[in-house]
Order: C-alpha cells, then structure tokens, then sequence
C-alpha cells in the first residue's frame, strides 16, 4: 500500500525550519531540567524506582476527597507527601500518597505506618488496610542503583547502534543516527521535565523502546539512499537524499501513524499505570519519526559538505556494499 505517489519535496531546503524547531524544543527542555536540577537536585521529576521513598495506594469504600486527605495527612505530621489520584477507572476510589527519600529502610516502613495511622485517625473514609493498601518501598541506595543502572542502559544502547551502523553501513551513517537518537531522547526527556511527570522504571523501557524504533526508521531512509548512491553516482547528494525521503514516505507514514494511533490510546485510556509509558511513546514516536527525516539524513549531506569545503575527498556517494 503506497499513500503518495510522485512526492517531490525538498526536505533539505527546509533544514533551517528543522533546526529552529529542534533548537526551541530541545532549550526549552534544557533549560525546564537546569531549574528543576537547581531547585530539586535533579535535572528531572524522579519516581519511587530512582529517587528511593515510599508510595502507598489506598483504596476507599467512598469517593475520596484530595483535599481532606492532605489536610489529614499534614494533620499528623507528614511533611512534604504527594497525594493524587490513581487509576483510569474513578469507580475504583484509589489515592496515591508518596512520600519522599528517608535515610532507611526503616524510615521507610514508618512512612509507611504513619500514613495508615493518619488516614484512620484523621480522614473518616473507610479502607480494608489488608486488601485496600498497596505499599511500595525503595531504599535510597537501591534507587541510586537503579538510577545508574537505567543512564548506563540508554548509553549502551546508543553505542550498541553506532558498532552496527558503522559495520552494516559507514561511520559517519552510525553518527547520524546515533545523533538523531540522542536527539529524540533529549526531546522526550525535556518533555517529562516541563510536564513535571516522573521518570520511573517503565519510562526508561520506553525510552529504550524509542531509541530502537527511531534507529530503525532511520536505517530503512539510510538503506535507500545508500541504494540510490549506487544507481545514480553522479547525481548530486541533495538530490538522493530528497528522493530517498520522498521515496519511503508512504512507508514511514503508515508503521508510524499506526503505532502512534496504537500508543495514543493506551495513553488516553491505560491509565495512571500506563501514563508515564505511554506518554513517553507518544512524544517519542513523534520525535522519532521527524528526527529520521529533519536530522538524520540532512547529517549525511552537512558532512560531505564540511568535507568538501576542507579539501577531503568524498566519502559519498561511494558507499560501501553491505557485508
């Protein structure tokens, strides 16, 4: 199934339209995560997973009211507690209450404790504490662990990218989209910091997930134009890379468009489980989808370009065949 046919659009003549939009969003982020760096001590909102604390799901037999339940908690002496609803289906009556880092375990467990004790001394809204109290505790070495364990991830998978791409195709092939993927990180990130949601373990699942995606939208553009540089060597680069673009469009509108569709609505009706997730998708395939056309590709065409203008011979279009 092919959507376009004919398209002739010259993307590398709007690749100053595509800076501009990449620089504003990635600043913007930059600058959400340097404030809230400052402010919290860490450049993004951080869940229970990283930052170490307690999280404790409450559900009530009656509707629960937010703000009596912080009033009541503030009643016994907890400080600093994030107190939201949970879940996607109100009917259920579900309250997250967070707690933030304790220096123990056992600070941990009496955060725990005291916001059980709270809730049945100062909030008259009936729970089952065995069956309406869900209860998650991470200690603050675990989650500094946890923290170091996701960053290293992310990296590995970049490099892991850059080794494959430089095998299957050429250095400078492995860089551009190690580059665009890094872009789209970034991006995904900054969104989180100015939305002020929490990056949790699941969040970096889908980041991971994105990366891989976008790389991959990227090597089906990289792999047409490789070919394009085969058949047509004496054709200006510009011109291979606008008709590469143009050339799998229709493809990269369809697998994008249906998974965007697909991560949509898991945003839309997954609920609070899922929200993190799915928000992460969402913005993720997006980015990643804009950044194999709008920064990828236009990579290729800037450093043969740089090269041409310092008197190196070109590396391109004398691509190398696939091994």
């Amino acid at each position: 199934m092919e959507l376009f046919h004919g398209v002739n659009i010259d993307w590398l003549g709007k690749k100053w339209y595509f800076l501009a939009f990449s620089l504003i969003f990635s600043v913007a982020g930059l600058i959400s995560m340097g404030i809230h760096l400052a402010q919290t001590g860490s450049p993004v909102p951080l869940g229970v997973d990283f930052r170490g604390g307690t999280e404790v799901q409450v559900q009530f037999a009656n509707p629960p009211d937010i703000g009596a339940i912080r009033t009541a908690v503030s009643s016994a002496g907890i400080t600093d507690a994030k107190i939201q609803s949970y879940g996607g289906d109100v009917s259920r009556n579900e309250v997250l209450i967070s707690l933030p880092e304790q220096k123990n375990e056992t600070s941990l467990d009496q955060g725990r404790q005291a916001i059980v004790s709270a809730l049945k001394t100062h909030y008259n809204n009936p729970f089952d504490e065995a069956k309406g109290v869900k209860v998650d505790v991470v200690g603050p070495t675990v989650g500094k662990q946890l923290r170091n364990k996701a960053i290293m991830a992310t990296l590995y998978s970049l490099l892991g990218m850059l080794v494959y791409l430089w095998f299957r195709f050429q250095l400078i092939y492995g860089v551009a989209a190690v580059i665009a993927c890094f872009h789209d990180t970034l991006i995904t990130i900054g969104f989180f910091s100015l939305t002020g949601q929490e990056i949790s373990l699941t969040v970096i699942a889908a980041i991971l997930t994105l990366v891989g995606y976008s790389m991959n939208d990227t090597i089906v553009v990289f792999d047409r134009i490789r070919e394009n540089l085969r058949m047509n060597r004496r054709e200006e680069l510009p011109d291979v890379v606008n008709r590469s673009i143009n050339q799998t469009l229709s493809r990269t509108v369809l697998t994008s468009g249906l998974t965007f569709l697909t991560v949509l609505s898991l945003y839309i009706f997954g609920g609070q489980v899922l929200r993190g997730f799915s928000f992460a998708l969402v913005i993720g395939i997006l980015i990643g989808t804009y950044s194999s056309i709008a920064v990828a590709a236009p990579m290729l065409v800037a450093y043969q370009q740089w090269r041409g203008k310092n008197g190196k011979a070109a590396i391109l279009p004398a691509a190398r065949r696939a091994r």
